[in-house]
């Protein structure tokens, strides 16, 4: 059996579970996570082949000597028992780090891209002063001219991809999907009627145009909950805009939480809503997987006619899409879905129905598989 090295500077992110997810569904491939760090739970059985595995000292200047250098070197010790036929990188800049590391051992490199790796402005990558990203502004040319094929999570990345300089015959449009089979419908009795938000928080996801849109609400429904999990930069800021508007009976934060729970959320809420915005920086939603679990639960959603979100929303059929940062209609929205439980479950059902023909993950993984076997095999 051929084996790929799923590649990702920081493994395992809370945020990023789509990636193992797609990774554990493989059938007909072995796969080793390839790596700087472990930062989040590994899956059970998982090999991990990471850099500074232990955080001693010689793991801290091998993951600083890759970090700034984008040398391939210092996986020669951690790969040296490791038989690989191809490298899948997540996002552009990693894809630089693995290019080495794939030329080195003349295997094929594919690598996917998200969202912010073909949104956010070259201005903003220097900005960052992060040593990745900065690298990546340098040398993104040899990435579009080198990686041997990129896959773009909608069909909305394809275009920043083209509009970015990849190349169109690089270029295949796949969705990752979700465990359709995992995640069964919740009862009609779980909805306990929270308005959910799941998100990192940053300018991105909206989560300030929504906290507006819930004074709105309020106004309608006295007791609206909104609960929004996750954590961010903006966290602080999110916080006092809710003391300001007189919310905090009506907003609970719980910070970052494990996946499972995020999913046992999931089964409570009466709707997940996620009214992306394009960034300052031109950081766009690549898809918005927090939809497709929503969905697949049996949860309407509501999100913004911004990025690939459309791609995962039927209007009025599945959910809701409301023009970006226009809280008046969103609060119209999700006001309408609080008074309508039958409507409610109506669309959720549809919501399940669109996810599993479209977003299936075993349907994905298989597409996904033929496009390693083909790049492996020329």
């Amino acid at each position: 059996m051929k084996t790929v090295g799923i590649f990702r500077n920081q493994l395992f992110k809370g945020s990023e579970v789509f990636i193992q997810q797609q990774a554990e569904a493989l059938q007909h491939f072995e796969k080793r996570y390839i790596g700087r760090r472990v930062i989040g739970k590994k899956p059970e059985g998982a090999i991990a082949c990471v850099l500074n595995e232990r955080g001693d000292l010689h793991g801290k200047i091998a993951e600083m000597m890759n970090a700034i250098t984008t040398s391939a070197r210092p996986y020669n010790a951690v790969l040296r028992e490791q038989s690989l036929d191809l490298i899948h990188a997540h996002f552009a800049i990693d894809g630089l780090y693995a290019l080495k590391l794939a030329q080195q051992k003349n295997i094929p490199l594919v690598t996917t891209l998200h969202g912010f790796d073909v949104t956010v402005s070259n201005k903003d990558l220097l900005a960052s002063r992060s040593p990745a990203w900065i690298n990546y502004l340098i040398h993104q040319q040899k990435v579009k001219s080198q990686g041997d094929k990129f896959i773009c999570v909608s069909d909305f990345i394809a275009q920043q991809a083209l509009r970015h300089g990849f190349p169109e015959n690089k270029l295949v449009q796949h969705y990752i999907g979700i465990d359709v089979d995992k995640y069964q419908p919740r009862e009609k009795e779980d909805d306990q009627g929270v308005i959910l938000h799941v998100a990192r928080l940053v300018e991105k996801k909206g989560t300030a145009v929504l906290i507006n849109a819930i004074k709105h609400v309020k106004a309608q429904y006295a007791e609206a909950k909104l609960v929004i999990i996750g954590d961010g930069p903006l966290m602080a800021g999110l916080k006092a805009q809710v003391a300001s508007l007189g919310l905090e009976r009506n907003v609970t934060f719980t910070g970052a939480l494990p996946h499972a729970d995020v999913m046992a959320w999931m089964r409570k809420a009466s709707m997940l809503v996620l009214p992306s915005i394009t960034a300052k920086t031109g950081d766009a939603e690549g898809l918005g997987m927090v939809l497709l679990e929503a969905a697949v639960t049996g949860v309407p959603v509501i999100g913004t006619q911004h990025g690939g979100i459309p791609e995962a929303i039927i209007d009025e059929h599945t959910g809701f899409l409301v023009t970006e940062r226009d809280d008046k209609q969103l609060a119209d929205r999700i006001s309408f879905l609080l008074n309508d439980e039958q409507k409610r479950a109506e669309m959720g059902r549809n919501a399940r129905h669109f996810i599993s023909e479209k977003f299936n993950l075993s349907t994905q993984t298989l597409k996904l598989e033929k496009i390693y076997q083909e790049l492996i095999h020329g």
